[in-house]
C-alpha cells in the first residue's frame, strides 16, 4: 500500500480500478460496466495487486460468513481497512455493502469489516417475498457527486435477503421500500457503496458507476498534483 504510484494508475487516460477478486460473484459483468463506462478495471487478489490503483470496488455474491472467510484468506483483509480509512475511492456492491459493516444476521460470530458502525439484517417476515429480486425504486436523502445525474425515483435492480443498518443515520445516502424502509446506499467521504446492482440496472446503475469512475480520476489528479 505504501508504494502507491499515482503515475501508474491509469492505462491511457482510463483511470485503473482493482476489482477485488476472493472466489465469490460475477466480477466478469463488473468489468465489462466499467469498461465500458471509462475505466480499466483489474482483478485483485493479492495485497501486492493494491499499490497501482486509483480505486478499489468490492463486489459480492453469497453468504456474508462465506464471504468474509474468502476475503480474509486473500490477505485483503486489513489493507481493505487502511485503503478506506486513507481517504481512498472505494465502491462496494451487495454483499460487498454489506461486508462493510461489523456484524450480520446471516452469519452469527463472524466480524465484518467494521468499517461503517452498525450491522446486517434480514428482512422481517411481514415483508412476504424474500430474497427481493428485480427492479425497485430509490430516493435520494443525500445528494452527493456519486448522485449526479440520478433522480428519486429512479429504479435499480435488487437481489437480497439482508440489508445494512447503519448506526449512525448520516451515512446513508440512498433509501428504498421493501414492505420496510432499507439503506440502499450509503456514502462518506471517496466512499460510495449500494445494497443494489448497478452492473445490472441499466442507464441509472452505469451513471452510478460514471460517477465512481470520475471520483477516482480526479482524485488521482489530485495526488500528482501534490508534491
Amino acid at each position: 500500500m505504501d508504494s502507491f504510484s499515482p503515475e501508474s494508475a491509469c492505462v491511457g487516460s482510463r483511470p485503473l480500478l482493482g476489482v477485488v477478486d476472493y472466489g465469490m460473484g460475477n466480477l466478469r459483468s463488473v468489468e465489462k460496466a466499467l469498461t465500458f463506462v471509462g475505466a480499466a478495471p483489474r482483478r485483485v487478489a493479492h495485497p501486492d495487486d493494491l499499490s497501482d490503483l486509483a480505486a478499489l470496488v468490492l463486489p459480492g455474491v453469497g453468504a456474508f460468513g462465506d464471504c468474509a472467510s474468502r476475503l480474509a484468506q486473500t490477505g485483503l483483509w486489513n489493507p481493505l481497512r487502511e485503503w478506506v480509512n486513507r481517504g481512498r475511492p472505494f465502491l462496494g456492491i451487495c454483499l460487498g455493502y454489506q461486508l462493510l459493516f461489523e456484524e450480520s444476521a446471516e452469519s452469527p460470530g463472524v466480524a465484518g469489516l467494521g468499517l461503517i458502525p452498525g450491522k446486517v439484517v434480514r428482512f422481517p417476515k411481514s415483508v412476504g417475498k424474500v430474497p427481493q429480486i428485480g427492479w425497485n425504486s430509490i430516493r435520494i436523502l443525500r445528494e452527493s457527486e456519486f448522485t449526479r445525474g440520478i433522480q428519486t425515483g429512479d429504479f435499480v435492480y435488487f437481489v437480497h435477503s439482508y440489508f445494512p443498518v447503519p448506526s449512525d443515520p448520516d451515512w446513508i445516502a440512498l433509501e428504498t421500500e421493501y414492505g420496510v424502509a432499507f439503506a440502499s446506499g450509503v456514502c462518506r467521504g471517496a466512499l460510495f457503496a449500494v445494497q443494489f446492482h448497478p452492473e445490472k440496472s441499466q442507464r441509472v446503475g452505469l451513471q452510478f458507476l460514471t460517477n465512481f469512475v470520475e471520483v477516482a480520476a480526479r482524485c488521482e489528479a489530485t495526488t500528482q498534483s501534490t508534491p
